[in-house]
């Protein structure tokens, strides 16, 4: 019987990967380069990552879609055994829970294998949120009544008025948006539907948009697609709004504002849920809006609010720092 290989076996290919799970991983990955604006070196550390964790469901007879907690649990212990750093170890686990939480929000997967492993301690990060004359600068950036500056303001206030993800708003159609109740049906992970108000200024933005000419100066006469044709953001080239291009006029937007490097479209959904705290909105309805499924995944946005709020209280009150 043939010996069976450790978890962390080095290897330099790719033979034990699926080809269907490879191009999931690969599609994961351009999301983290495209989104999350990952490193090189991080996106290639985790091609490896993954390519070992295929591996290892490979030789246990499963792949992607069957992969067990058991399985998690078990590719942990064979890198703890290895005696592998422990922020090689966190790396790798946090490469396997970026990819399973990848499938389960593209519907791939309705359940995710490592959502409850707790085996290696990676800390989550606190979302670092603009301040709110940041966001005034942002917004005030596409000017004029060219269609791309059209959509790009339009764009950027539905981020910030809504807190959607990029996923939701790629996938929005025309239908979905209800001028007249000022609402829009997002459909979030795991295709939960939820409604979403946004105010006077996403609505005159949006409406210049839909109705003021510009989307119908994008659309091409014959939409490839019908997807493309029921789209309500629409690309430079008249197709369906993809992550790419949205996190594209977000990042030029903040560089023509003088914003610090990083800010995409997952920022304005966390400034979003921040400024709405900070301005008194309950937790519960912050957490509907954003389409949490646990409300402790909202309470993240107080703890940044209390750090503002003592920030400016240190900053503001006359005798915060006496004796200090």
């Amino acid at each position: 019987m043939p010996r069976r290989r450790s978890a962390c076996w080095p290897r330099s290919g790719s033979s034990d990967v699926l080809p269907e799970d490879a191009r999931v991983i690969e599609d994961f990955l351009a999301r983290l380069t495209v989104e999350k604006g990952r490193a090189d070196n991080t996106v290639r550390a985790y091609r490896r990552d993954l390519i070992l964790w295929c591996g290892f469901l490979s030789e246990r007879g499963a792949s992607l879609d069957s992969a067990r907690e058991t399985d998690v649990e078990g590719f942990a212990v064979g890198l703890r055994d290895a005696g592998l750093a422990g922020s090689t170890v966190a790396r790798r686990m946090a490469a396997v829970r970026g990819l399973h939480g990848h499938l389960v929000a593209e519907g791939l997967r309705h359940t995710d294998p490592s959502e409850r492993f707790e085996g290696i301690s990676v800390p989550a990060g606190i979302p670092h949120p603009l301040e709110p004359d940041e966001v005034e600068r942002l917004l005030s950036v596409p000017i004029g009544g060219e269609p791309r500056a059209v959509r790009d303001r339009a764009l950027l206030e539905f981020l910030y008025a809504t807190g959607a993800r990029i996923s939701e708003v790629c996938g929005l159609d025309v239908d979905d948006v209800d001028f007249a109740e000022d609402l829009v049906r997002l459909f979030g992970k795991g295709s939960k539907e939820r409604v979403v108000p946004f105010g006077g200024s996403a609505r005159a933005a949006l409406w210049e948009w839909i109705k003021g000419g510009g989307r119908h100066a994008l659309l091409p006469p014959a939409p490839r697609s019908p997807s493309d044709r029921d789209a309500f953001f629409l690309t430079d080239t008249g197709r369906r709004l993809n992550r790419q291009k949205a996190w594209s006029v977000v990042s030029r937007a903040a560089a023509a504002a003088g914003l610090p490097d990083g800010v995409s479209p997952h920022v304005l959904r966390h400034s979003c849920a921040s400024h709405m705290l900070d301005h008194g909105a309950d937790l519960r309805i912050v957490q509907e809006m954003l389409g949490h499924a646990s409300i402790s995944t909202t309470q993240i946005y107080t703890r940044v609010s209390r750090d503002r709020l003592l920030r400016v209280y240190l900053e503001h009150h006359p005798r915060a720092r006496v004796g200090s």
